[in-house]
């Protein structure tokens, strides 16, 4: 699914959903808690992936930047959730 088809639905879901740049393949739904905000959801797997893949990063450095970046970063309520498979 392209990214332009991805934000547009999520965009359909919930106006203020706030979406990483560059990581829309990455992407693996949404959640929501009851009277809370809906949230974009990702896959670590996949954010990995496209770090080593497509910005040439080694995994180390992937991991590195994702945890100090992404995970390490608090952006209000809209945040996004960042899961990691148990089956990795």
């Amino acid at each position: 699914m392209s990214s332009n088809l991805i934000r547009e639905h999520l965009a359909n879901i919930h106006d203020d959903l706030l979406l990483m740049d560059g990581l829309d393949d990455a992407i693996i739904g949404t959640s929501q808690r009851i009277n809370e905000h809906v949230l974009a959801v990702y896959s670590w797997e996949k954010i990995i992936a496209i770090l080593t893949e497509r910005d040439n990063m080694d995994f180390e450095d992937a991991v590195e930047f994702v945890e100090f970046n992404i995970l390490g970063a608090w952006v209000g309520e809209n945040t996004p959730i960042v899961v990691m498979s148990l089956d990795w």
